[in-house]
């Protein structure tokens, strides 16, 4: 069934779009994560769809998240040695800060830097690629109700009018009805509606497109200017990074209560101690159900391998690596 808190909604949200992205056009090679924008805006979930050829290139780079101080370095990183100052745009911040991306990039393996007298010199390894094709910003709202849609509706117009992303969706849940045609007048004309049904768990086909979303990427004469591009790939490479399987990451795996529970074609955290999914704040140590693993489950194996917590997290992090090879080998 499907989850009550939205948190739950959004992980079956983010594995049905891992499952069918795109659902109006047909698959697309994509990464999915969650809980990602900019200052001024969070996106439930975010559609990474990528250029597979670019996107095995991006890969070479390494598993982790290039940060935008790293970005500015290996994107500007020259084919031959240059002093790093020369080979960089100007930041708008102090060099020396450079200086330490710098360090940080080569110790990474993102770059080569020498020593040429007091100079520090840069080369790149390879090219960096331009491998993020659009951007899809989705919102959650399994109970769409009056209240509900007014927020919605400044949020998602604020989605259309500054194009950030390429499409924005609505996804809220149907459980077999309608959605109330009334509050989706609400909304502006340009964002999508996904209307699912996760009553027996994600598969393909939980969702149906109720509104088909506007193309909001610049026409074919236009572009997005270039500190624009720079935070749209600076999130794609937050979303490569993190994924939407890291939960665990700030819930607590190593209490005995803390379970895995498959929703059809998903895995969503459950506490066996309140039989539900719990939020981030919810599942933490201040928790009054907070019970430690035993000493004894956590030495199992040898080497110490650990309790049944770090199964749960090396089982979702292979279910990230093997989703982020998957566009890949897609031609």
């Amino acid at each position: 069934m499907t989850p009550d808190a939205e948190f739950g909604y959004e992980l079956l949200v983010c594995r049905y779009a891992e499952l069918v992205w795109h659902p109006n056009e047909g698959p697309r090679p994509a990464i999915v994560s969650r809980q990602l924008g900019t200052k001024e805006r969070r996106w439930d979930t975010v559609v990474i769809e990528v250029d597979p050829a670019a996107f095995a290139a991006r890969r070479a780079f390494g598993e982790r998240t290039i940060d935008s101080d790293l970005l500015h370095v290996v994107r500007g990183a020259p084919a031959e040695w240059a002093w790093y100052r020369d080979a960089l745009s100007d930041p708008g911040y102090p060099w020396r800060y450079v200086r330490q991306a710098v360090h940080r990039a080569a110790g990474r393996d993102l770059i080569e830097k020498r020593r040429d007298g007091n100079r520090i010199e840069i080369r790149r390894v390879r090219p960096f690629p331009d491998w993020v094709e659009r951007i899809v910003a989705v919102e959650n709202k399994p109970d769409l109700d009056r209240s509900a849609a007014d927020r919605l509706a400044d949020q998602l117009e604020h989605d259309v009018e500054t194009a950030l992303a390429d499409e924005a969706w609505l996804a809220t849940e149907t459980t077999g009805e309608r959605v109330e045609p009334a509050l989706l007048r609400e909304l502006p004309v340009e964002a999508g509606i996904l209307a699912t049904d996760f009553s027996a768990g994600v598969d393909a086909d939980a969702a149906d497109v109720a509104w088909h979303p506007s193309d909001l990427a610049p026409g074919e004469e236009e572009r997005r200017d270039a500190e624009t591009e720079t935070l749209r790939l600076e999130i794609a490479e937050r979303a490569y990074g993190k994924g939407w399987r890291s939960f665990h990451d700030t819930m607590r795996p190593d209490c005995r209560h803390f379970e895995l529970r498959r929703e059809g074609r998903a895995l969503v955290p459950h506490c066996a101690a309140k039989e539900k999914v719990p939020t981030a704040r919810e599942c933490s140590g201040s928790c009054a159900e907070f019970s430690p693993e035993p000493p004894q489950w956590r030495t199992k194996g040898w080497p110490i391998e650990g309790g049944p917590g770090k199964g749960f997290e090396r089982v979702l992090d292979r279910r990230r690596e093997r989703e982020r090879d998957r566009p890949e080998s897609v031609e």
